[in-house]
């Protein structure tokens, strides 16, 4: 039998926001340009940047912006990437972990809340991630996904049809919210009330 657990809702401060995004530039300037603005946003409101740490793609343009701007930018990259010389190396701060899992880990933990820029299989798997930890109810963070000249466009089709299908429940989908632009998105953070939601797994049975 499976156990739940109420979880009682409180509303989030953010000071500090987990920006998943590629490694890669893309093909469009559009996606870089997108990063550029996050980073006005962010700075502008106050909020730190957490991110995967490394100098290139999107990440490098996002990171470089924070801090062009005055904005403070914590990197979490794992050992095998960094000795790749992949890591940015003029973060406020920069934190190399034993691996993948571990980095994660802690860029949930310093963040308050999460967003996807577009990226490729690595940002998917981490939003996923990221929201799936909510939908079991481990954290009440928002989650975003900024939908940049229509780049997401299938995958909202896709997310849309598994509720149709019953795969997905209605208030877990709601837990993801889709915006084209940063100011939209974050205005929305700032308004987040997490939903009561229930425990499904323990931490020590994930």
């Amino acid at each position: 039998m499976i156990t739940e657990k109420p979880i009682t809702t409180t509303k989030p401060t953010i000071n500090s926001l987990c920006i998943y995004c590629g490694s890669s530039p893309g093909r469009l300037e559009a996606y870089a340009l997108a990063a550029v603005s996050l980073a006005e946003a962010l700075v502008s409101r106050n909020i730190k940047l957490v991110y995967g740490g490394a100098g290139i793609g999107i990440m490098g343009r996002l990171a470089d912006n924070v801090l062009k701007l005055g904005g403070e930018v914590i990197g979490i990259i794992p050992k095998a990437l960094a000795h790749k010389e992949v890591a940015h190396q003029n973060l406020t701060e920069l934190h190399i972990t034993q691996s993948m899992h571990e980095r994660k880990m802690l860029m949930a933990k310093l963040a308050d809340g999460f967003i996807a820029l577009p990226g490729g299989i690595g940002t998917l798997e981490e939003l996923f991630e990221i929201w799936t930890w909510a939908q079991l109810g481990f954290h009440k963070k928002p989650c975003g996904l900024l939908n940049i000249d229509g780049y997401y466009d299938w995958l909202i089709r896709f997310l849309d049809h598994a509720l149709e299908e019953q795969f997905v429940k209605k208030h877990h989908h709601a837990l993801l919210m889709v915006e084209k632009t940063p100011e939209v998105l974050l205005e929305r953070f700032a308004k987040y009330q997490p939903p009561e939601t229930k425990h499904w797994l323990g931490k020590n049975e994930t």
